[in-house]
């Protein structure tokens, strides 16, 4: 860790948190929670939001994958994910679903303003972000596709999303 100038958890703990939040809508996988958890850890993002079936730790999938990065990123289980939505909005976090939809913004087009705090929310593997969710959103964000499929792991889609957006920021600092 010294040789790659990572902080210890000390040190981490007291540093500046991009303020994202992610929030995952009935993701059934816990390897994917972990690998979210990790992404989150590598772009400092400020809070997790496990919601519906989402499994939580402790959970040995979830660290299987992780790496102990459930010690240093916070998360928040929500019975559903309309209530992580109400409760984020109600602090004025701006809350966008990454889904394709008919109004959604691309990826590239998104900047994140300075003193906005926003959270994320990524779907469940099969059936992406309910459309009930959606509806609740301040917009939703898409990323370009050139293949045959139409969606990504929801894992590998957090993280291309989280450096969009964050990992550049932080390179900044």
């Amino acid at each position: 860790m010294e040789a790659l100038n990572r902080p210890n958890m000390e040190d981490f703990e007291k540093l500046e948190k991009q303020p994202v939040h992610v929030v995952l809508d009935n993701v059934r996988s816990a390897q994917n929670v972990g690998s979210v958890f990790r992404t989150m850890d590598a772009f400092r993002c400020a809070r997790l939001h496990l919601c519906g079936i989402t499994p939580a730790p402790p959970h040995k999938d979830i660290n299987k994958t992780a790496l102990g990065a459930t010690a240093s990123v916070p998360y928040k289980v929500y019975s559903n994910t309309i209530g992580a939505v109400k409760s984020l909005q109600s602090r004025g976090v701006q809350v966008y679903a990454v889904e394709q939809t008919k109004n959604s913004m691309n990826l590239a087009d998104f900047r994140l303003a300075d003193g906005v705090e926003i959270a994320l929310i990524f779907g469940n593997e099969v059936d992406g972000v309910d459309q009930i969710v959606i509806n609740e959103c301040d917009g939703t964000l898409e990323i370009s596709q050139f293949g045959t499929k139409h969606s990504l792991n929801v894992a590998v889609c957090a993280g291309i999303v989280l450096w969009q957006i964050s990992g550049i920021k932080l390179s900044e600092r």
